[in-house]
């Protein structure tokens, strides 16, 4: 076993890829060694293993210790300092700091980044996006900001509450939107900032340009452009999880949330498979289009899990549930007529940046009409 594993760690050093100490390297048989790139680092303590691996060039895998790779996409310049990634996707020039644990559906685009002992999970980090240390998020969107400087901050010791104790099992239909994708992706949106040692009850929204104040734990939606402090009261009281009983007014809140979470999904899918995917193919940049092809799977995980969980709370209470066939989704116009210059010599946020603006616009009227339409399938899917 031993001769296999340095047979393949020759070939990656033979192709250009950096290996520190190959005594402390593992790559697994499953790892197609086409999907690890020249120019790439591996740090002694690297572990790569799952056929969908993908080690972008110069990316850097255990700058900061250990780091273990599974089934996951680094795109290029991407680092992971250590710990381990399982089934995520990181778009080039994204950042998982020390001691990361990234799980299913977690996706970093381009200069996202979060700092030491952070575990993410189906959530979705927008570009820029900068999360502390100690942070738990499972199930949340969140973007907003307009350059790598001007970008949205969760400050540390960070948790996103995505459990709800209510009925036999509980529910994770507890989705939380930070900004949204069809502004956000246009990078023109103000920042917003969650203060840190403080908690997010999901369902919830925060608008941009909102502040939070540090040391709370948030229960309502926040506006955006404001700043927000709220308490919790004292309270002692009979309580089991088997007498709550869901108002009608109460799961009609939590419906709209999960559906509106799906609409941003979805525009973010078709924001990628007809905008990003085919300027890459423009750029002629191969390594670029798997490692968004990847984003794609990983957006696609994120809806299915949405839906999942959302049924699963449907089906307890005896409300209505949303049909499969929904994640088909919609048409829509293709992108690409739009335009006639996809300036394929920029980086990603340049070329949004100086877009002209009767183009923006009709990005801005595409992207929308793919949501609102998507929301449109979803009220026809949803039956008892």
């Amino acid at each position: 076993m031993r001769e296999e594993i340095e047979e393949r760690i020759r070939t990656l050093e033979e192709k250009g890829v950096v290996i520190i100490d190959p005594r402390q390297t593992y790559i697994g048989p499953e790892v197609d060694l086409d999907r690890i790139y020249s120019g790439s680092v591996l740090y002694p303590g690297s572990r790569l293993t799952g056929p969908r691996t993908l080690v972008g060039s110069r990316a850097q895998i255990g700058t900061e210790g250990p780091g273990i790779i599974h089934n996951s996409i680094i795109g290029a310049h991407g680092e992971v300092g250590s710990g381990f990634l399982s089934d995520a996707t990181l778009l080039p020039r994204a950042k998982a700091g020390a001691n990361s644990h990234y799980r299913a559906g977690t996706l970093l685009e381009e200069y996202a980044s979060t700092a030491h002992c952070v575990g993410l999970k189906q959530s979705i980090l927008m570009y820029s996006v900068t999360l502390g240390s100690l942070i738990n998020f499972c199930d949340v969107l969140i973007s907003g900001g307009r350059s790598r400087k001007e970008h949205t901050e969760v400050g540390s010791g960070f948790i996103h509450f995505n459990f709800t104790p209510w009925g036999k099992n509980g529910d994770k239909a507890t989705p939380s939107l930070v900004g949204n994708v069809t502004e956000g992706v246009f990078l023109d949106q103000q920042r917003i900032f969650l203060g840190g040692q403080s908690g997010m009850v999901g369902p919830s929204t925060v608008g941009f340009g909102a502040m939070t104040v540090a040391g709370q734990v948030i229960r309502h939606d926040v506006p955006g452009s404001t700043m927000h402090a709220e308490s919790v009261r004292n309270m002692d009281r009979n309580w089991a999880s088997s007498d709550v009983v869901f108002p009608e007014k109460r799961f009609r809140q939590i419906y709209d949330k999960n559906a509106e979470f799906l609409a941003q999904l979805y525009a973010l899918r078709e924001w990628y498979l007809q905008v990003r995917l085919e300027r890459s193919r423009v750029q002629k940049d191969s390594e670029l289009e798997l490692v968004l092809k990847g984003a794609v799977e990983t957006i696609e995980t994120c809806m299915k899990e949405r839906l999942d969980r959302y049924n699963s709370l449907a089906a307890e209470w005896s409300q209505p549930s949303i049909g499969e066939a929904v994640l088909e989704g919609a048409g829509g116009c293709r992108p690409m007529d739009i335009f006639t210059d996809w300036k394929p010599e920029l980086e990603y946020d340049q070329w949004i940046r100086e877009m002209d603006r009767p183009q923006v616009q009709m990005l801005r009227e595409w992207i929308e009409t793919v949501a609102e339409d998507f929301r449109g399938i979803l009220r026809n899917h949803t039956k008892k």
